[in-house]
């Protein structure tokens, strides 16, 4: 009698493929379940951002020094036609406009160099009628009065630094940092000049040291920020803006916005040893329920990670040896010397 799916039956699959991540491949190499039996179950589960939080919850370190960092993700479906959450945007990654599968995701660092994700949204305007911007609202909302999570700040990339989002943070009793693009209009003479572009503002020795007070055009009249030009390297500089009333120090504001790198750590991992964006269904609930496995996935990684020692890909690839060995010493294919 064939054997009923379960999510601990799926997220298993996740963990130990490699490569495939298809229905099918998980069909032909699982004797207890056949393709249709694992279709019926991710049609018919409903799985939710909320099962992520579960269980990471006893493995997050809070802090007061904590940092909440949000970016959006796309898992590339370029080749694919028919998906229903599939629609063209931009992709970070790829630098272009791609088709696929938007992912806003919010991690949880801890400056000892340990992050947790802990939220995520899918982006599917047509059918929720929320932009990216609403579900990061919606995260923060949630990580502040639900989750009860201290953190010193939340950090973002220029495509969140928007004045609703920054002045709801406020609202929030936040502090956050951003970087702004270099074209952003901002104003440091208190309406004596007109508003500038970023990269346009002069500073003396001691403004280039601990920044200087500015208001950004479209905010509320007496609303200001702490500017920083950041010397990245000798091609790039960043102008990064926070609210945060005890940071007057332009090294150290480079040091607090490395700490958003560790999202971008995430979407790498996440996409390489879960097989986040390899779900080939069409029906925009497989999908949703592939993208929450895959997620719990990363989730037992990462503990498991912290438990030997070693890294998720480490992990990961370990199976392969394991493998290895096992053939070398009982190969299923001999080799004959001609």
């Amino acid at each position: 009698m064939e054997g009923k799916v379960t999510r601990l039956d799926y997220c298993q699959y996740l963990l130990l493929s490699q490569i495939n991540y298809t229905l099918t491949n998980f069909a032909d190499h699982c004797e207890q379940f056949s393709h249709d039996a694992i279709n019926r179950y991710l049609r018919g589960e409903k799985l939710t951002p909320r099962l992520v939080w579960e269980n990471v919850a006893s493995q997050v370190v809070v802090t007061p020094r904590g940092y909440v960092i949000f970016d959006a993700t796309v898992l590339d479906q370029n080749y694919s036609f028919a998906i229903e959450l599939m629609r063209s945007q931009y992709s970070g990654n790829a630098k272009a406009v791609n088709k696929g599968i938007g992912v806003v995701t919010c991690v949880y660092v801890n400056p000892g160099d340990q992050f947790w994700m802990i939220d995520y949204r899918l982006y599917d305007p047509d059918g929720d009628g929320k932009s990216k911007l609403d579900h990061v609202r919606e995260m923060l909302t949630n990580g502040v009065y639900q989750k009860q999570l201290p953190f010193a700040a939340v950090l973002m990339d220029t495509w969140y630094a928007t004045k609703d989002l920054m002045l709801f943070l406020e609202s929030l009793q936040q502090s956050y940092y951003c970087p702004l693009k270099d074209h952003r209009q901002v104003d440091d003479t208190a309406g004596a000049q007109p508003y500038r572009r970023m990269e346009a503002l002069a500073g003396s020795s001691h403004e280039r040291a601990h920044g200087k007070r500015i208001k950004i055009k479209g905010f509320p009249k007496d609303h200001k920020v702490r500017g920083f030009r950041v010397a990245v390297s000798t091609h790039r500089t960043d102008y990064v803006v926070t609210n945060d009333p005890t940071q007057d120090s332009t090294p150290v504001t480079p040091e607090v916005c490395g700490f958003r790198w560790k999202i971008e750590q995430w979407h790498r991992e996440g996409n390489q040893v879960t097989g986040l964006e390899r779900c080939q269904c069409r029906q925009a609930r497989i999908p949703r329920n592939h993208i929450a496995c895959a997620l719990l996935v990363w989730v037992r990684l990462k503990e498991l990670a912290v438990q030997t020692g070693r890294t998720v890909y480490q992990l990961k690839h370990s199976l392969l040896d394991d493998y290895l060995i096992q053939q070398l010493k009982n190969p299923s294919l001999k080799m004959v010397l001609a």
